[in-house]
C-alpha cells in the first residue's frame, strides 16, 4: 500500500538535508519512507493532504512508566524518597495485570493524541502492559522492572524478563531493555546480574540515576566510589547506556562517561515537582554525551505531552545559565527524535524522515488563534503546541489517529469507568 503526504512543511530532523524545514511530499510504502521529494507524482493507494500543516517524526519519549497513568499528579509536597516508599510502591503491591492494562491503555492513548510514537517503558505487571502495547501499536522498547537482593523473588524476575524476550523475538514494534531500577535499589551482585543478561541478548540497560542529591550520596557511602565509577566497576559501559535522570552528574564523572556509549534522558517535569533539581545538559553535550528527552511517569511528570516536557528544558538551561544563547529549539527537537532514537539503538529505524526509515510520522495543525502567527517555526513547535494541535499520528506506516480520531476501535468511555473503578478500588485498599 502506497500513501503519499503532499504538501506538508517537513521538518525532517535529517542532518544530510541543507534546510531545517522544507515543502515536501512523503511516500510511504507499507511500513516505509520511500521517497521524500517535492512535488510527487508518481502512483499512490492513499493521500493526506497536508496543506498549511507540519508533518515531522514521531516524538520519541526515552523514560516513562506507562502503567502509572492512575497517579497523575501525585507527588505535591513529598520527596523522591517519601514518595516512592509511602504513596506509590505501598500501591503498585496491589496492582494486578488487569488493572496494569488498563493504566498502560490509558497512556498509549495519550501519548498517541500528543505525538508520541515510541516510548521508552519500564515498569512490571508486563503481561498487562504488553497487551496494551501490542493492541494500539505503539512502538515500544519495553522492560520488567528489576529490583532486589538476589534473593528468590529477584532472581524470578530476571527470569521472567529473559522470558519476555525470547517469546516476543521478530516483533518489528517491540524492543527491549534491561532495567535495573537504580543503584541504590540493587545490591551488586545482583547489579552485575542485569549486565550479564544485557551481554547475553546484546541489549542496552536502561537504569535510574542520580536523580537527587541524596541518591548520589548513598551511591558514595555504599561503594565508596563516584557513581559513574560504580557503573564502569559493574561492567555497564560494555552496553548501550541509558541513565535516566542524571541530575547531578561532576565534570569528572561527565568525562568518564563520555568516553562511552551513554545517553542521558532528562525529565525536567518530574525533577522539579519532586524537588530534585536542574540537570546541567549544557555542560553535558558540550561534553559530548547524548542528551536525549523522557516524561517519566504521570505521577511525577503529571503528563506524557512531550511538546510541554520541550518547552519546559529548554526555558530551564536558559534561567539555570542566565543566558538565552545556551540551548537553541532545534536542540532540544532533536532531544526528543533523533536523539530518542540514538539513545534506544533505534536510529536506523526512526527519529527523523528520511529514506529507508520507518514511517512514525506526527502532522501538526498550527492553525489556531492561540499561537497564531508562526513566525519562527521551530521555535513555534517547541514552545507553543499543545496536544489539540496534534492532527494525524502515523506509526510503522499506519495511520493510527486521524483529524483528532482514533482509526482503532476503542470505548474511551468504558476505558474511563475502569480506570475509575481501578483507582476507587486502589485507593481504598491504601487506607
Amino acid at each position: 500500500m502506497i500513501l503519499v503526504i503532499k504538501n506538508g512543511t517537513v521538518i525532517t530532523m535529517n542532518e544530510k538535508r541543507k534546510e531545517k524545514y522544507e515543502k515536501l511530499d512523503i511516500v510511504i510504502t507499507d511500513d516505509t519512507i520511500t521517497s521524500v521529494e517535492e512535488n510527487y507524482q508518481g502512483p499512490y493507494d492513499k493521500i493526506i493532504d497536508a496543506s498549511n500543516k507540519i508533518v515531522l517524526p514521531g516524538l520519541i519519549n526515552c523514560h516513562t512508566h506507562l502503567g502509572m497513568s492512575i497517579f497523575r499528579a501525585t507527588n505535591d509536597n513529598l520527596t523522591l524518597q517519601d514518595w516512592l516508599h509511602k504513596k506509590i510502591w505501598p500501591i503498585e503491591s496491589l496492582m494486578t495485570d488487569e488493572d496494569i492494562y488498563y493504566t498502560t491503555l490509558l497512556s498509549c492513548l495519550e501519548m498517541i493524541k500528543t505525538g508520541t510514537t515510541t516510548s521508552n517503558d519500564m515498569y512490571f505487571g508486563i503481561n498487562g502492559s504488553l497487551k496494551a502495547i501490542k493492541e494500539t501499536k505503539i512502538r515500544s522498547v519495553f522492560s520488567r522492572f528489576l529490583i532486589g537482593n538476589m534473593d528468590p523473588s529477584s532472581l524470578e524476575k530476571i527470569e521472567e524478563f529473559r522470558n519476555l524476550v525470547i517469546e516476543n523475538q521478530g516483533n518489528d514494534l517491540l524492543t527491549f531493555t534491561v532495567t535495573p531500577h537504580s543503584l541504590y535499589t540493587c545490591n551488586q551482585e545482583y547489579l552485575e546480574k542485569c549486565q550479564e543478561i544485557a551481554s547475553e541478548f546484546n541489549l542496552p540497560i536502561h537504569i535510574h540515576y542520580c536523580e537527587n542529591l541524596s541518591e548520589v550520596e548513598e551511591i558514595k557511602k555504599n561503594y565508596h566510589k563516584l557513581p559513574a565509577e560504580v557503573l564502569q566497576e559493574l561492567g555497564y559501559f560494555k552496553q548501550k547506556l541509558i541513565l535516566a535522570h542524571g541530575t547531578f552528574i561532576s565534570e569528572e564523572e561527565q568525562e568518564l562517561l563520555s568516553k562511552f556509549d551513554v545517553s542521558i534522558v532528562t525529565n525536567p517535569v518530574s525533577n522539579l515537582n519532586l524537588g530534585c533539581g536542574i540537570a546541567d545538559l549544557v555542560s553535558y553535550q558540550k561534553n559530548g554525551i547524548n542528551v536525549c528527552l523522557g516524561t517519566d511517569g504521570q505521577g511525577s511528570g503529571n503528563n506524557l505531552n512531550m511538546f510541554y516536557h520541550m518547552s519546559l528544558v529548554d526555558q530551564l538551561q536558559k534561567a539555570k545559565y542566565q543566558d538565552p544563547t545556551v540551548m537553541q529549539s532545534y536542540d532540544v527537537l532533536k532531544m526528543a527524535t533523533i536523539n530518542g532514537a540514538k539513545a534506544l539503538n533505534l536510529d536506523h529505524k526512526i527519529g527523523s524522515i528520511e529514506e529507508g526509515k520507518k514511517a512514525d510520522l506526527v502532522i501538526l495543525d498550527l492553525n489556531s488563534t492561540e499561537i497564531y502567527p508562526t513566525i519562527d517555526l521551530i521555535n513555534q513547535v517547541v514552545h507553543n503546541v499543545e496536544s489539540n494541535n496534534v492532527d494525524t499520528t502515523i506509526i510503522n506506516g499506519q495511520i493510527l489517529m486521524k483529524n483528532h480520531q482514533f482509526s482503532f476501535e476503542i470505548d474511551e468511555s468504558e476505558l474511563v469507568k475502569n480506570i475509575d473503578r481501578i483507582t476507587s478500588h486502589l485507593m481504598s485498599e491504601k487506607k
